[in-house]
């Protein structure tokens, strides 16, 4: 072969290899890049879920009234908490048996005591002090010593997760707060006076807004602890029919179910809707997002419940919204947005 056609035919034999070469680093780049933007999608994704998927609950919370208030007319409290909790057990006893073995070492002390909290404290003994706290004294004070409980989960958050705040935190607490006490009261004074906050009552409401801050920690605990949120779920409910059966046998209250069959299947309806959609989809929906949110943005993200409820007045019950609900309602969920926003900023590597 002549030399120079040799010496072109090696150096276009460089040039492709160079090129092949060049071609498989910048697949390689495209590739890497196109992975580290998928990972930060999917984190920032995962961020806003989390906080979306709590407040989710906590709107479902809200729908709550649509149900109680028939079932009021044929139950008590107490039996309707009953009835709800006997109604999700067929949910969560097929669940705890199917996943059992992911519970397995997982048990410990500090385990059992956390799930006792949640379902003992924060769902009964935590309704039964709030709802006597308005029996014992002024509505307006126990309201307003309510809105104590995200100071409480964020304090417990803080000692028992180690968990540190964002710099803006302390802003989004102020605004949530504020609008959650212009949901209560409006842009008027609550009407009441220094007498109203040393009444048993406000123990008592005290005492239920720190059960309740602290069911969002140690449910979080519990996600820490790789508990799945379906079992965290389960166990919540099923924990709580014992306890429920003795308050119940100890309140004395009859069964009082009567009515056309008409009337019975309305009933029926109504408990499954209330036991399934503000109860086990809201509560599975909560602990979802839980377990990818910290518990103080948790706390804050729970407003939805009041917010909802509400407006829920407004437009089912006919009851006047005012202008202070109105931007009370807007504050809380800017604060959400807000805090989802900054929960997922970033930008995408280059």
């Amino acid at each position: 072969m002549p030399p120079l056609i040799a010496k072109r035919g090696h150096r276009l034999f460089q040039e492709v290899q160079f090129k092949k070469s060049l071609g498989g680093f910048e697949l390689e780049n495209a590739f890497k890049l196109g992975s580290k933007r998928a990972s930060w999608l999917s984190s920032r994704t995962s961020g806003i879920n989390g906080i979306w998927y709590v407040a989710l609950g906590a709107t479902l919370w809200g729908l709550d009234p649509l149900f109680r208030i028939l079932l009021l007319k044929s139950f008590t409290s107490a039996q309707i908490v009953f009835i709800e909790h006997l109604l999700l057990a067929f949910y969560a006893l097929p669940v705890l048996i199917k996943y059992r073995k992911t519970v397995t070492g997982k048990l410990t002390l500090a385990v059992i005591g956390a799930l006792l909290f949640i379902s003992w404290g924060g769902s009964a003994i935590a309704t039964i002090l709030f709802t006597s706290a308005f029996a014992h004294g002024s509505a307006n004070a126990v309201l307003l010593l309510q809105k104590l409980q995200p100071l409480f989960a964020i304090i417990l958050a803080r000692v028992m997760l180690k968990e540190t705040l964002p710099s803006k935190f302390f802003a989004y607490i102020m605004v949530a707060l504020l609008g959650t006490y212009l949901l209560t009261f409006g842009f008027a004074s609550p009407e009441m006076g220094l007498q109203d906050l040393g009444t048993i009552s406000c123990l008592f409401s005290i005492l239920a807004a720190v059960l309740w801050g602290g069911s969002t920690v140690m449910g979080k605990f519990l996600l820490q602890k790789n508990l799945d949120f379906p079992i965290v779920t389960s166990l919540r409910f099923l924990l709580a029919i014992p306890l429920l059966s003795v308050i119940l046998l100890a309140s004395g209250d009859v069964w009082r179910v009567s009515g056309s069959s008409g009337n019975l299947m309305l009933i029926a309806v109504n408990l499954l809707f209330q036991a399934f959609f503000p109860g086990l989809v809201s509560m599975l929906l909560y602990y979802k997002g839980l377990s990818s949110t910290k518990a103080f943005f948790a706390t804050l993200a729970e407003l939805a419940f009041p917010a909802v409820g509400v407006c829920l007045n407004w437009v089912v019950f006919g009851q006047k919204l005012t202008i202070g609900q109105l931007v009370g309602f807007l504050l809380i969920w800017f604060t959400l947005w807000s805090m989802s926003r900054s929960k997922n900023k970033g930008s995408v590597p280059l």
